[in-house]
């Protein structure tokens, strides 16, 4: 196997790792960001519901 084969197959694995783990952390970003809209929902709802029992 030649050195430029080798240099560009091993910058390609690189790239791809790097690639997947910015995937991986974008995803689970998301995940709380979603879980955050959820909780001040919820939160927001229990607040419109004891002032209207009040």
């Amino acid at each position: 196997m030649s050195v430029k084969k080798t240099v560009t197959t091993l910058l390609a694995m690189t790239f791809v790792a790097t690639a997947m783990a910015s995937c991986g952390n974008t995803i689970r970003g998301m995940g709380q960001d979603t879980a955050n809209t959820v909780d001040a929902t919820q939160s927001a709802g229990n607040r419109v519901g004891r002032a209207a029992s009040r």
